[in-house]
């Protein structure tokens, strides 16, 4: 049967004209996120299958964010000296055995000690990635490029959340194995077919561009890095805040995977026809807009308490997620020095680990002194300050851009 012409003709724009090794980085993301299992649920095993208390657990969890706030700068620096795929595969192949050890081991001290190394060995791996995207894909390609991608995280993630919750089900250990055997099967997907797409620097070359220390005095770049850090604060209260919350009223695990579940059916069947109309709009307003769709969605909990109403919540800030999740990286990408571009992308990533630790551990922190209604209100206050940030810093943006001679994909993408 053939399909529509205007269909053909978004199908087309969605999936089209994109090179091999991106197409080889997106299906080795999809075949990690489809065991996605741990981190969602490592709030409920250790207060469920370790008897912790929220607080404590919340500790525990925040330590990934701890590790994966030192992977954004460290794995950076190393995809621009020792080049993406080595980073990769180093980042892949610790992350996997790691998960796994981490399903085994049972003094909470080494719980915890074993969760920063997860957080740091596999987060290496985003900055190479994304560096890696920016070497191969032009620079008016590169929201869609990364929209798709956040596509292959999302279509993962979607399908492991709900067999995370079976799994769960009948043994959490289980979840870390499979988490771990589909982190080193991306690792294979690389060492047989990504190949290197940045010439490691020499050290006269480092000399030159300054190193990271160039990247943090970059006062744009680090306007828009704290931006995303609260940003990402907000959306680490779906993995504490809001299992937590669904449980105190009495909902199961599994209700909690296919809930979140919906965050990423929404993305796969909106997300890879959502650049284009957005590209029509200024950055600044698809970001601004995106944060305030993001507070409120989370801000929507503190009036839920069925499963239905939940979901509203969840289908408010996923519109955010969708809004902001192509535009984000690919800013930081028409930023960097083409030397730098890991290291760029690092101080990003850096923004979202960093929120992995300070998120979950001051939700929990507010959850269990406060409540939960003081915490969603809370989250949205804070999405509409970020829009406010935002707008704010877009003016320099754009003059930084023109400047690079890329003011026209700033403008092209609104």
């Amino acid at each position: 049967m053939r399909l529509p012409s205007p269909l053909r003709g978004a199908l087309s724009r969605a999936v089209g004209g994109l090179p091999p090794t991106f197409w080889y980085l997106w299906a080795g993301t999809l075949v990690n996120r489809l065991g996605s299992f741990v981190m969602p649920f490592m709030s409920l095993y250790l207060t469920q299958g370790r008897k912790l208390s929220v607080a404590d657990a919340g500790l525990i969890v925040s330590l990934y964010g701890v590790g994966s706030s030192l992977a954004g700068p460290l794995g950076g620096t190393l995809s621009d000296r020792i080049g993406r795929r080595s980073t990769l595969l180093l980042a892949l192949g610790l992350g996997g055995l790691g998960t796994m050890g981490l399903g085994v081991v049972r003094p909470l001290w080494a719980i915890a000690v074993l969760t920063f190394c997860v957080g740091l060995v596999t987060d290496l791996a985003r900055p190479a990635v994304f560096a890696a995207v920016t070497d191969v894909v032009d620079p008016e390609q590169r929201p869609h490029a990364f929209g798709l991608l956040y596509w292959a995280i999302n279509l993962g993630f979607s399908c492991a959340l709900v067999l995370a919750g079976f799994l769960a089900s009948r043994g959490y250990l289980l979840l870390f194995f499979g988490d771990g055997l589909t982190t080193l099967l991306y690792a294979g997907i690389v060492f047989l077919r990504v190949p290197e797409t940045h010439k490691p620097q020499a050290s006269a070359d480092r000399e030159k561009d300054g190193g990271m220390m160039t990247a943090l005095r970059d006062p744009v770049l680090m306007a828009f890095v704290l931006l995303s850090f609260l940003l990402g604060c907000i959306f680490q209260q779906s993995v504490v805040g809001l299992p937590l919350d669904l449980a105190a009223h009495g909902f199961a695990p599994s209700v909690y995977g296919t809930l979140l579940a919906t965050n990423g059916v929404i993305i796969v069947v909106a997300q890879p026809f959502s650049t284009w109309p957005l590209k029509r709009f200024r950055r600044a307003g698809v970001l601004a807009a995106a944060s305030l769709f993001t507070g409120l969605g989370f801000g929507w909990n503190a009036y839920a308490s069925t499963v239905p109403l939940f979901e509203l919540g969840i289908v408010i800030w996923t519109a955010g997620e969708i809004m902001s999740a192509a535009f984000s990286p690919s800013i930081v990408s028409d930023l960097a020095p083409a030397s730098l571009r890991g290291r760029y992308q690092g101080l990003y990533s850096m923004s979202w680990g960093a929120s992995a630790f300070v998120g979950p551990a001051l939700g929990a922190e507010v959850l269990s002194r406060c409540g939960a209604r003081t915490l969603w209100v809370g989250c949205a206050l804070l999405g509409a300050a970020i829009a406010l940030g935002h707008l704010a810093i877009a003016p320099a943006r754009r003059r930084r851009l023109t400047l690079l001679g890329l003011g026209h994909t700033e403008e092209a993408s609104g």
